[in-house]
Protein backbone atom coordinates (compact mmCIF):
# COMPACT_ATOMS: atom_id res chain seq x y z
CA UNK A 1 0.00 0.00 0.00
CA UNK A 2 1.37 3.43 -0.81
CA UNK A 3 -0.81 6.02 0.90
CA UNK A 4 1.05 9.30 1.22
CA UNK A 5 0.95 12.33 3.46
CA UNK A 6 2.40 15.75 2.57
CA UNK A 7 5.36 17.01 4.60
CA UNK A 8 7.46 20.14 4.59
CA UNK A 9 8.20 21.71 1.17
CA UNK A 10 11.24 20.35 -0.64
CA UNK A 11 14.04 22.31 -2.31
CA UNK A 12 11.84 23.29 -5.23
CA UNK A 13 9.11 24.57 -2.95
CA UNK A 14 6.78 21.65 -3.62
CA UNK A 15 5.57 19.23 -0.91
CA UNK A 16 7.43 15.98 -0.52
CA UNK A 17 5.26 12.87 -0.23
CA UNK A 18 6.24 10.26 2.29
CA UNK A 19 4.53 6.86 2.54
CA UNK A 20 2.14 6.30 5.40
CA UNK A 21 2.97 2.96 7.00
CA UNK A 22 -0.15 0.77 7.25
CA UNK A 23 -0.98 -0.16 10.85
CA UNK A 24 0.03 -3.54 12.22
CA UNK A 25 -2.80 -6.07 12.22
CA UNK A 26 -3.81 -8.35 15.05
CA UNK A 27 -2.81 -11.42 13.06
CA UNK A 28 0.71 -10.07 12.58
CA UNK A 29 1.10 -9.94 16.35
CA UNK A 30 0.37 -13.66 16.66
CA UNK A 31 3.41 -15.78 17.42
CA UNK A 32 3.73 -19.53 17.65
CA UNK A 33 0.88 -21.96 17.12
CA UNK A 34 -2.66 -21.95 18.45
CA UNK A 35 -3.82 -25.04 20.38
CA UNK A 36 -6.26 -27.14 18.38
CA UNK A 37 -8.68 -27.22 21.33
CA UNK A 38 -8.89 -23.42 21.23
CA UNK A 39 -9.63 -23.41 17.48
CA UNK A 40 -12.33 -26.08 17.74
CA UNK A 41 -13.89 -24.38 20.76
CA UNK A 42 -14.15 -21.12 18.81
CA UNK A 43 -15.58 -22.82 15.72
CA UNK A 44 -18.23 -24.66 17.75
CA UNK A 45 -19.94 -21.34 18.57
CA UNK A 46 -21.07 -21.14 14.92
CA UNK A 47 -22.45 -24.70 15.21
CA UNK A 48 -24.16 -23.78 18.50
CA UNK A 49 -26.03 -20.66 17.38
CA UNK A 50 -26.87 -21.40 13.75
CA UNK A 51 -30.18 -23.18 14.58
CA UNK A 52 -31.57 -19.77 15.56
CA UNK A 53 -31.24 -18.77 11.90
CA UNK A 54 -31.95 -22.06 10.14
CA UNK A 55 -34.63 -23.58 12.39
CA UNK A 56 -36.30 -20.62 14.11
CA UNK A 57 -36.07 -17.84 11.50
CA UNK A 58 -35.80 -19.53 8.11
CA UNK A 59 -37.47 -22.93 7.99
CA UNK A 60 -39.66 -23.74 10.99
CA UNK A 61 -40.77 -21.38 13.77
CA UNK A 62 -41.51 -18.21 11.81
CA UNK A 63 -42.31 -19.84 8.46
CA UNK A 64 -44.60 -22.63 9.67
CA UNK A 65 -45.90 -21.26 13.00
CA UNK A 66 -45.64 -17.54 13.72
CA UNK A 67 -46.87 -16.44 10.28
CA UNK A 68 -49.41 -19.23 9.89
CA UNK A 69 -53.09 -19.91 10.60
CA UNK A 70 -52.59 -20.25 14.36
CA UNK A 71 -52.25 -16.48 14.73
CA UNK A 72 -55.25 -15.53 12.61
CA UNK A 73 -58.65 -14.76 14.16
CA UNK A 74 -60.73 -17.97 14.24
CA UNK A 75 -63.28 -16.72 11.69
CA UNK A 76 -60.54 -15.69 9.24
CA UNK A 77 -58.55 -18.92 9.68
CA UNK A 78 -61.71 -20.89 8.81
CA UNK A 79 -61.92 -19.26 5.38
CA UNK A 80 -60.88 -21.23 2.29
CA UNK A 81 -57.32 -20.94 1.04
CA UNK A 82 -57.22 -18.28 -1.64
CA UNK A 83 -59.90 -16.18 0.02
CA UNK A 84 -58.75 -12.56 -0.22
CA UNK A 85 -59.51 -11.78 3.44
CA UNK A 86 -57.51 -14.77 4.62
CA UNK A 87 -54.59 -13.98 2.34
CA UNK A 88 -54.64 -10.35 3.44
CA UNK A 89 -54.57 -11.41 7.09
CA UNK A 90 -51.60 -13.73 6.47
CA UNK A 91 -49.83 -10.90 4.66
CA UNK A 92 -50.41 -8.78 7.75
CA UNK A 93 -48.56 -11.34 9.84
CA UNK A 94 -45.58 -11.56 7.50
CA UNK A 95 -45.37 -7.79 7.11
CA UNK A 96 -45.68 -7.35 10.88
CA UNK A 97 -42.81 -9.75 11.46
CA UNK A 98 -40.84 -7.97 8.75
CA UNK A 99 -41.41 -4.61 10.44
CA UNK A 100 -40.03 -5.84 13.76
CA UNK A 101 -37.03 -7.44 12.05
CA UNK A 102 -36.43 -4.15 10.21
CA UNK A 103 -36.33 -2.34 13.54
CA UNK A 104 -33.83 -4.93 14.74
CA UNK A 105 -31.69 -4.34 11.65
CA UNK A 106 -31.62 -0.59 12.29
CA UNK A 107 -30.56 -1.20 15.90
CA UNK A 108 -27.75 -3.48 14.75
CA UNK A 109 -26.54 -0.92 12.20
CA UNK A 110 -26.47 1.82 14.83
CA UNK A 111 -25.04 -0.16 17.74
CA UNK A 112 -22.66 -2.75 16.26
CA UNK A 113 -19.58 -0.60 15.55
CA UNK A 114 -19.83 1.49 18.73
CA UNK A 115 -20.36 -1.51 21.00
CA UNK A 116 -17.51 -3.23 19.18
CA UNK A 117 -15.32 -0.20 19.81
CA UNK A 118 -16.09 -0.36 23.54
CA UNK A 119 -15.28 -4.09 23.63
CA UNK A 120 -11.90 -3.46 21.96
CA UNK A 121 -10.90 -0.60 24.24
CA UNK A 122 -11.87 -2.35 27.47
CA UNK A 123 -10.60 -5.78 26.47
CA UNK A 124 -14.09 -7.19 27.02
CA UNK A 125 -14.65 -8.90 23.69
CA UNK A 126 -15.44 -12.32 25.17
CA UNK A 127 -17.58 -10.72 27.86
CA UNK A 128 -19.74 -8.98 25.25
CA UNK A 129 -19.96 -12.24 23.29
CA UNK A 130 -21.04 -14.05 26.45
CA UNK A 131 -23.68 -11.47 27.34
CA UNK A 132 -25.19 -11.36 23.86
CA UNK A 133 -25.12 -15.16 23.55
CA UNK A 134 -26.96 -15.39 26.86
CA UNK A 135 -29.51 -12.86 25.60
CA UNK A 136 -30.03 -14.95 22.47
CA UNK A 137 -30.60 -18.08 24.57
CA UNK A 138 -33.12 -16.24 26.77
CA UNK A 139 -35.03 -15.05 23.68
CA UNK A 140 -35.24 -18.61 22.35
CA UNK A 141 -36.37 -19.96 25.71
CA UNK A 142 -39.01 -17.23 25.95
CA UNK A 143 -40.49 -18.32 22.61
CA UNK A 144 -42.00 -21.21 24.57
CA UNK A 145 -44.46 -18.61 25.94
CA UNK A 146 -45.77 -17.81 22.45
CA UNK A 147 -49.00 -19.76 22.44
CA UNK A 148 -51.02 -20.35 19.26
CA UNK A 149 -53.31 -17.35 19.71
CA UNK A 150 -53.41 -14.03 17.82
CA UNK A 151 -52.73 -12.10 21.03
CA UNK A 152 -49.29 -13.71 21.29
CA UNK A 153 -48.10 -12.75 17.80
CA UNK A 154 -46.44 -9.48 18.86
CA UNK A 155 -44.62 -11.25 21.67
CA UNK A 156 -43.25 -13.79 19.20
CA UNK A 157 -42.22 -11.12 16.68
CA UNK A 158 -40.52 -8.99 19.34
CA UNK A 159 -38.59 -11.99 20.69
CA UNK A 160 -37.44 -12.91 17.17
CA UNK A 161 -36.31 -9.31 16.61
CA UNK A 162 -34.48 -9.11 19.94
CA UNK A 163 -32.87 -12.46 19.24
CA UNK A 164 -31.68 -11.11 15.88
CA UNK A 165 -30.06 -8.12 17.57
CA UNK A 166 -28.37 -10.35 20.15
CA UNK A 167 -27.20 -12.74 17.43
CA UNK A 168 -25.70 -9.96 15.31
CA UNK A 169 -23.93 -8.25 18.22
CA UNK A 170 -22.59 -11.62 19.34
CA UNK A 171 -21.42 -12.31 15.80
CA UNK A 172 -19.44 -9.07 15.71
CA UNK A 173 -17.35 -10.07 18.72
CA UNK A 174 -17.17 -13.70 17.63
CA UNK A 175 -15.74 -12.68 14.25
CA UNK A 176 -13.28 -10.34 15.96
CA UNK A 177 -11.99 -13.24 18.05
CA UNK A 178 -10.81 -14.93 14.86
CA UNK A 179 -7.45 -13.17 15.32
CA UNK A 180 -7.15 -14.82 18.74
CA UNK A 181 -7.44 -18.37 17.41
CA UNK A 182 -5.59 -18.13 14.09
CA UNK A 183 -2.24 -17.09 12.65
CA UNK A 184 -1.52 -15.48 9.27
CA UNK A 185 -0.85 -18.98 7.92
CA UNK A 186 -4.08 -20.56 9.23
CA UNK A 187 -6.72 -17.81 9.29
CA UNK A 188 -8.40 -19.02 6.09
CA UNK A 189 -8.94 -22.60 7.20
CA UNK A 190 -9.99 -21.52 10.71
CA UNK A 191 -12.58 -19.10 9.32
CA UNK A 192 -13.79 -21.77 6.90
CA UNK A 193 -14.06 -24.33 9.70
CA UNK A 194 -16.29 -22.06 11.77
CA UNK A 195 -18.51 -21.05 8.87
CA UNK A 196 -18.74 -24.62 7.60
CA UNK A 197 -19.67 -26.00 11.01
CA UNK A 198 -22.37 -23.34 11.19
CA UNK A 199 -23.96 -24.61 7.99
CA UNK A 200 -23.73 -28.25 9.05
CA UNK A 201 -24.93 -27.60 12.60
CA UNK A 202 -28.00 -25.76 11.42
CA UNK A 203 -28.93 -28.56 9.07
CA UNK A 204 -28.34 -31.30 11.68
CA UNK A 205 -30.75 -29.43 13.95
CA UNK A 206 -33.25 -29.14 11.10
CA UNK A 207 -32.99 -32.86 10.35
CA UNK A 208 -33.74 -33.62 14.01
CA UNK A 209 -36.90 -31.50 13.68
CA UNK A 210 -37.93 -33.40 10.54
CA UNK A 211 -37.33 -36.73 12.29
CA UNK A 212 -39.40 -35.65 15.30
CA UNK A 213 -42.23 -34.54 13.04
CA UNK A 214 -42.13 -37.81 11.09
CA UNK A 215 -42.33 -39.72 14.38
CA UNK A 216 -45.42 -37.78 15.41
CA UNK A 217 -43.46 -36.09 18.19
CA UNK A 218 -43.47 -39.45 20.00
CA UNK A 219 -46.96 -38.90 21.34
CA UNK A 220 -46.45 -35.34 22.60
CA UNK A 221 -49.62 -33.19 22.44
CA UNK A 222 -49.59 -30.94 19.37
CA UNK A 223 -52.27 -28.46 20.45
CA UNK A 224 -51.50 -24.82 21.15
CA UNK A 225 -48.36 -24.89 19.00
CA UNK A 226 -46.52 -27.01 21.58
CA UNK A 227 -44.14 -28.75 19.11
CA UNK A 228 -42.92 -25.41 17.75
CA UNK A 229 -42.49 -23.99 21.23
CA UNK A 230 -40.52 -27.07 22.25
CA UNK A 231 -38.35 -26.64 19.13
CA UNK A 232 -37.42 -23.13 20.32
CA UNK A 233 -36.43 -24.51 23.72
CA UNK A 234 -34.42 -27.22 21.98
CA UNK A 235 -32.51 -24.60 19.98
CA UNK A 236 -31.71 -22.75 23.22
CA UNK A 237 -30.43 -25.95 24.86
CA UNK A 238 -28.43 -26.73 21.70
CA UNK A 239 -26.75 -23.30 21.95
CA UNK A 240 -25.85 -23.83 25.59
CA UNK A 241 -24.44 -27.31 24.96
CA UNK A 242 -22.10 -26.28 22.18
CA UNK A 243 -21.23 -22.63 22.91
CA UNK A 244 -19.65 -23.09 26.35
CA UNK A 245 -16.25 -24.44 25.13
CA UNK A 246 -15.42 -21.04 23.65
CA UNK A 247 -15.84 -19.35 27.02
CA UNK A 248 -13.79 -22.07 28.70
CA UNK A 249 -10.85 -22.39 26.33
CA UNK A 250 -10.51 -19.15 24.33
CA UNK A 251 -8.81 -16.35 26.32
CA UNK A 252 -10.12 -12.79 26.55
CA UNK A 253 -8.60 -10.17 24.25
CA UNK A 254 -6.22 -7.66 25.87
CA UNK A 255 -7.46 -4.06 26.13
CA UNK A 256 -6.41 -1.54 23.48
CA UNK A 257 -4.46 0.64 25.90
CA UNK A 258 -3.58 3.26 23.27
CA UNK A 259 -7.21 4.12 22.53
CA UNK A 260 -9.42 6.47 24.59
CA UNK A 261 -12.32 5.22 26.69
CA UNK A 262 -15.42 7.28 25.92
CA UNK A 263 -19.14 7.11 26.68
CA UNK A 264 -21.69 5.60 24.31
CA UNK A 265 -22.75 8.87 22.64
CA UNK A 266 -19.18 10.17 22.46
CA UNK A 267 -18.35 6.85 20.84
CA UNK A 268 -20.05 7.94 17.62
CA UNK A 269 -17.71 10.93 17.39
CA UNK A 270 -14.75 8.66 17.96
CA UNK A 271 -16.16 6.20 15.41
CA UNK A 272 -16.19 8.90 12.72
CA UNK A 273 -12.59 9.79 13.51
CA UNK A 274 -11.65 6.13 13.33
CA UNK A 275 -13.31 5.74 9.92
CA UNK A 276 -11.39 8.77 8.59
CA UNK A 277 -8.18 7.32 10.01
CA UNK A 278 -9.03 3.95 8.48
CA UNK A 279 -9.35 5.55 5.05
CA UNK A 280 -6.01 7.31 5.48
CA UNK A 281 -3.91 4.47 6.84
CA UNK A 282 -5.65 1.19 5.95
CA UNK A 283 -7.21 1.74 2.55
CA UNK A 284 -7.75 -1.99 1.72
CA UNK A 285 -9.92 -2.32 4.83
CA UNK A 286 -12.00 0.71 3.91
CA UNK A 287 -12.66 -0.32 0.33
CA UNK A 288 -13.29 -3.93 1.28
CA UNK A 289 -16.05 -2.85 3.67
CA UNK A 290 -17.81 -1.15 0.76
CA UNK A 291 -17.27 -3.91 -1.82
CA UNK A 292 -18.23 -6.71 0.56
CA UNK A 293 -21.44 -4.92 1.56
CA UNK A 294 -22.62 -5.25 -2.04
CA UNK A 295 -21.64 -8.83 -2.79
CA UNK A 296 -22.70 -10.10 0.65
CA UNK A 297 -26.21 -8.86 -0.09
CA UNK A 298 -26.13 -10.93 -3.26
CA UNK A 299 -24.91 -13.97 -1.29
CA UNK A 300 -27.75 -13.50 1.17
CA UNK A 301 -30.17 -13.33 -1.76
CA UNK A 302 -29.13 -16.80 -2.92
CA UNK A 303 -30.42 -18.38 0.30
CA UNK A 304 -33.28 -15.92 0.85
CA UNK A 305 -34.88 -16.55 -2.53
CA UNK A 306 -33.51 -19.99 -3.38
CA UNK A 307 -36.53 -21.87 -2.02
CA UNK A 308 -38.88 -19.45 -3.77
CA UNK A 309 -37.15 -20.06 -7.11
CA UNK A 310 -37.28 -23.83 -6.58
CA UNK A 311 -41.00 -23.75 -5.78
CA UNK A 312 -42.31 -21.05 -8.12
CA UNK A 313 -40.04 -21.55 -11.14
CA UNK A 314 -39.17 -25.25 -11.08
CA UNK A 315 -42.26 -26.74 -9.43
CA UNK A 316 -40.62 -28.20 -6.31
CA UNK A 317 -43.06 -29.46 -3.68
CA UNK A 318 -42.68 -28.71 0.02
CA UNK A 319 -40.81 -31.96 0.70
CA UNK A 320 -38.49 -31.36 -2.25
CA UNK A 321 -37.75 -27.84 -1.01
CA UNK A 322 -36.78 -29.13 2.44
CA UNK A 323 -34.63 -31.91 0.98
CA UNK A 324 -32.94 -29.43 -1.33
CA UNK A 325 -32.40 -27.05 1.58
CA UNK A 326 -30.69 -29.76 3.59
CA UNK A 327 -28.52 -30.78 0.63
CA UNK A 328 -27.68 -27.17 -0.20
CA UNK A 329 -26.49 -26.34 3.31
CA UNK A 330 -24.48 -29.54 3.60
CA UNK A 331 -22.77 -28.78 0.28
CA UNK A 332 -22.11 -25.21 1.42
CA UNK A 333 -20.67 -26.41 4.73
CA UNK A 334 -18.37 -29.04 3.26
CA UNK A 335 -17.11 -26.75 0.47
CA UNK A 336 -16.47 -23.93 2.93
CA UNK A 337 -14.32 -26.11 5.19
CA UNK A 338 -12.43 -27.53 2.20
CA UNK A 339 -11.76 -24.21 0.47
CA UNK A 340 -10.38 -22.68 3.69
CA UNK A 341 -7.00 -24.23 2.88
CA UNK A 342 -6.99 -22.55 -0.53
CA UNK A 343 -7.67 -19.27 1.25
CA UNK A 344 -4.40 -19.67 3.17
CA UNK A 345 -2.51 -20.79 0.07
CA UNK A 346 -3.86 -18.42 -2.59
CA UNK A 347 -5.21 -15.59 -0.46
CA UNK A 348 -8.81 -14.63 0.43
CA UNK A 349 -9.10 -12.15 -2.44
CA UNK A 350 -8.55 -14.94 -4.99
CA UNK A 351 -11.11 -17.15 -3.24
CA UNK A 352 -13.67 -14.33 -3.15
CA UNK A 353 -13.21 -13.38 -6.81
CA UNK A 354 -13.34 -17.01 -7.97
CA UNK A 355 -16.43 -17.71 -5.87
CA UNK A 356 -18.26 -14.61 -7.12
CA UNK A 357 -17.41 -15.46 -10.74
CA UNK A 358 -18.65 -19.02 -10.18
CA UNK A 359 -21.89 -17.68 -8.72
CA UNK A 360 -22.48 -15.47 -11.74
CA UNK A 361 -21.89 -18.33 -14.19
CA UNK A 362 -24.02 -20.83 -12.24
CA UNK A 363 -26.82 -18.28 -11.79
CA UNK A 364 -26.91 -17.49 -15.50
CA UNK A 365 -27.04 -21.23 -16.24
CA UNK A 366 -30.05 -21.67 -13.93
CA UNK A 367 -31.88 -18.88 -15.77
CA UNK A 368 -30.79 -19.79 -19.29
CA UNK A 369 -31.51 -23.54 -18.96
CA UNK A 370 -34.72 -23.10 -16.96
CA UNK A 371 -36.88 -24.86 -19.55
CA UNK A 372 -34.96 -28.13 -19.11
CA UNK A 373 -36.67 -28.77 -15.77
CA UNK A 374 -35.84 -29.58 -12.15
CA UNK A 375 -32.50 -31.19 -12.90
CA UNK A 376 -31.16 -27.78 -13.88
CA UNK A 377 -31.98 -26.33 -10.48
CA UNK A 378 -30.59 -29.32 -8.61
CA UNK A 379 -27.28 -29.02 -10.48
CA UNK A 380 -27.10 -25.24 -10.72
CA UNK A 381 -28.50 -24.60 -7.25
CA UNK A 382 -26.05 -26.92 -5.52
CA UNK A 383 -23.22 -25.40 -7.56
CA UNK A 384 -24.29 -21.97 -6.35
CA UNK A 385 -24.11 -23.22 -2.77
CA UNK A 386 -20.58 -24.52 -3.36
CA UNK A 387 -19.48 -20.91 -3.89
CA UNK A 388 -21.57 -19.03 -1.31
CA UNK A 389 -19.94 -20.43 1.82
CA UNK A 390 -16.32 -19.99 0.67
CA UNK A 391 -17.04 -16.38 -0.32
CA UNK A 392 -18.49 -15.66 3.13
CA UNK A 393 -15.68 -17.34 5.06
CA UNK A 394 -12.98 -15.74 2.89
CA UNK A 395 -14.58 -12.34 3.49
CA UNK A 396 -14.15 -12.83 7.23
CA UNK A 397 -10.52 -13.92 6.86
CA UNK A 398 -9.80 -11.02 4.46
CA UNK A 399 -11.05 -8.51 7.01
CA UNK A 400 -9.06 -10.18 9.79
CA UNK A 401 -5.93 -9.85 7.66
CA UNK A 402 -6.31 -6.08 7.12
CA UNK A 403 -7.84 -4.87 10.39
CA UNK A 404 -5.52 -2.81 12.65
CA UNK A 405 -4.66 -4.54 15.92
CA UNK A 406 -7.00 -3.73 18.79
CA UNK A 407 -9.85 -2.61 16.53
CA UNK A 408 -11.26 -5.95 15.43
CA UNK A 409 -14.67 -5.69 17.11
CA UNK A 410 -15.13 -2.13 15.89
CA UNK A 411 -14.24 -3.03 12.29
CA UNK A 412 -16.42 -6.14 12.30
CA UNK A 413 -19.15 -3.90 13.71
CA UNK A 414 -18.71 -1.64 10.67
CA UNK A 415 -18.80 -4.81 8.57
CA UNK A 416 -22.26 -5.55 10.01
CA UNK A 417 -23.38 -1.94 9.54
CA UNK A 418 -22.31 -1.64 5.90
CA UNK A 419 -23.97 -4.98 5.23
CA UNK A 420 -27.23 -3.65 6.65
CA UNK A 421 -26.90 -0.46 4.60
CA UNK A 422 -26.73 -2.43 1.35
CA UNK A 423 -29.27 -5.11 2.26
CA UNK A 424 -31.97 -3.58 0.02
CA UNK A 425 -30.12 -4.16 -3.27
CA UNK A 426 -30.88 -7.81 -4.05
CA UNK A 427 -34.52 -7.71 -2.81
CA UNK A 428 -35.17 -4.50 -4.78
CA UNK A 429 -33.79 -5.84 -8.06
CA UNK A 430 -35.49 -9.19 -7.47
CA UNK A 431 -38.84 -7.44 -7.06
CA UNK A 432 -38.30 -5.05 -9.98
CA UNK A 433 -37.39 -7.72 -12.54
CA UNK A 434 -40.28 -9.96 -11.54
CA UNK A 435 -42.68 -7.02 -11.76
CA UNK A 436 -41.37 -6.10 -15.23
CA UNK A 437 -41.26 -9.63 -16.68
CA UNK A 438 -44.12 -11.27 -14.78
CA UNK A 439 -42.02 -14.40 -14.13
CA UNK A 440 -40.20 -15.37 -10.92
CA UNK A 441 -37.23 -16.93 -12.73
CA UNK A 442 -36.10 -13.52 -14.01
CA UNK A 443 -35.78 -12.28 -10.46
CA UNK A 444 -32.69 -14.50 -10.30
CA UNK A 445 -30.97 -12.03 -12.62
CA UNK A 446 -31.42 -9.34 -9.98
CA UNK A 447 -29.35 -11.39 -7.53
CA UNK A 448 -26.75 -12.06 -10.22
CA UNK A 449 -26.45 -8.34 -11.02
CA UNK A 450 -25.74 -7.54 -7.35
CA UNK A 451 -23.09 -10.29 -7.14
CA UNK A 452 -21.52 -9.07 -10.39
CA UNK A 453 -21.41 -5.49 -9.06
CA UNK A 454 -19.68 -6.73 -5.92
CA UNK A 455 -17.22 -8.69 -8.07
CA UNK A 456 -16.31 -5.57 -10.05
CA UNK A 457 -15.87 -3.53 -6.87
CA UNK A 458 -13.73 -6.30 -5.38
CA UNK A 459 -11.34 -6.11 -8.34
CA UNK A 460 -10.28 -2.67 -7.06
CA UNK A 461 -9.46 -4.01 -3.57
CA UNK A 462 -5.82 -4.95 -3.07
CA UNK A 463 -4.67 -8.32 -1.79
CA UNK A 464 -4.08 -8.11 1.98
CA UNK A 465 -1.00 -10.32 1.63
CA UNK A 466 0.51 -7.73 -0.73
CA UNK A 467 -0.16 -5.04 1.86
CA UNK A 468 1.54 -7.16 4.50
CA UNK A 469 4.54 -7.73 2.23
CA UNK A 470 4.86 -3.97 1.75
CA UNK A 471 5.16 -3.58 5.52
CA UNK A 472 7.81 -6.23 5.75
Amino acid sequence: MSDVTPTAPGPAGSPVAEPTTPPVTGLELRTGTVPRRRVVSWALWDWATQPFNSVIITFVFTALYLTGDAFLPADVAALDRGDSRREQALAGLTSGLGAWITVAGVLVALLAPVLGQRADVAGRRKAWLGGSTAALVVCMLALFLVRAEPAYFVLGAVLIALGSVASEIAGVNYNAMLVQVATPATVGRVSGLGWGLGYVGGIVALVLVVVADSAGWWGMPTEDGLPYRVIAVGCAVWALLFAWPLFRWVPEAPPAADRPRVGLLRGYVQLWRDVVELFRTSRPTFWFLLASAVFRDGLAGVFTFGAVIASASFGFGSTEVIVFGIAANLVAGVSTIAVGRLDDRLGPRTVILTSLAGLVVAGLAVVGLHDLGKGVFWAGGLLLCCFVGPAQAASRSFLARVTPAGRESEIFGLYATTGRAASFLAPALWTLLIAVTGATIWGTLGIIVVILAGLLLMLAVKDPRAAGAARG
